[in-house]
């Protein structure tokens, strides 16, 4: 029989390939992740399932339609300021002791919409605010 004699070679791992394949999943992952689309997210508001409402003796209802525009009470204002709303709101509590606010928003107004209302309630001294929403159908 005979042997080989002389130097064993050791097998080699080459990485730069390896490193080349990591590199490019990096870049995708990178170009993937940055350009995703945060703002299709779809919400739908507002639907609430509660017991009956409650009466209040002292309501102030405040309206906001999808346009962005108010109505205090039935009555539509011509601004669409805090300030008017403010003036509307201390016209609309006039004589009545710790009235309820309740803010009766579109669906489709902007968040901004209903965050107004809320600040000229607060500027105004109404403390207690609440939301108007309708049943779910199909219960």
């Amino acid at each position: 029989m005979q042997f080989r004699s002389g130097s064993r070679e050791e097998p080699e791992i080459n990485l730069i390939p390896f490193i080349d394949i990591l590199l490019v999943v990096l870049i995708f992952l990178m170009l993937t992740t940055t350009y995703s689309k945060y703002t299709e997210l779809q919400v739908n508001l507002p639907v609430a399932d509660a017991e009956q409402p409650r009466e209040y003796p002292r309501e102030i209802i405040v309206s906001v339609g999808q346009d962005g525009r108010y109505a205090v009470g039935g009555q539509v204002l011509e601004s669409a300021s805090v300030e008017a709303l403010v003036r509307a709101l201390q016209q609309a509590a006039d004589g009545s002791r710790e009235p309820v606010v309740i803010i009766s928003a579109d669906a489709a107004a902007t968040h901004q919409a209903v965050v107004n209302v809320m600040d000229a309630a607060r500027r105004t001294g109404l403390n207690q605010i609440t939301f108007a929403t309708q049943q779910a159908r199909g219960r």
